[in-house]
């Protein structure tokens, strides 16, 4: 009778380190998601509130050519895909903070059409507010060589 009460004691304590192993291999992963989530969602936070450009001065120069049926979200892929914005869907926050690119029960402007000459040093908001306000920057190209 020895030999069995020790191998069910043996299967006991084996059953209880499992168990215990299981829960911290869980509590680990909780851990994980927990610290992801808050680092991530900082990240987002900071990035639509601080109003920080993607590059330094002097930037890069670049044109964007909006269409004269463009909607907010196209606007706001081009803008991270040409390294404008560092995300879309804070690019798309900011519009509505903005008041730029939608129409909802009279507020906010449609997206303006044109040729704009636009920098990777500028914040979100002068981006923005240069689309909002309509100002095309790019001169016209005269036939002439200098």
């Amino acid at each position: 009778m020895s030999g069995a009460t020790s191998t069910r004691d043996i299967n006991r304590v084996t059953k209880a380190i499992i168990t215990i192993s299981w829960k911290l291999i869980l509590l680990a992963l909780v851990i994980l998601l927990v610290y992801e989530s808050v680092s991530r969602g900082y990240q987002f936070g900071y990035g639509l509130f601080h109003n920080t450009a993607v590059d330094e001065a002097p930037g890069v120069d670049l044109r964007v050519t909006i269409g004269e049926d463009e909607s907010l979200v196209n606007l706001a892929v081009a803008m991270e895909q040409s390294g404008l914005a560092k995300d879309r869907f804070s690019f798309i926050i900011q519009c509505i903070f903005y008041e730029y690119g939608y129409k909802f029960m009279g507020y906010g402007n449609p997206i303006k059409a044109g040729t704009y000459l636009l920098n990777t040093s500028m914040s979100a908001k002068e981006i923005i507010t240069t689309l909002r306000d309509g100002k095309v920057e790019v001169p016209e190209e005269s036939g002439e060589e200098e």
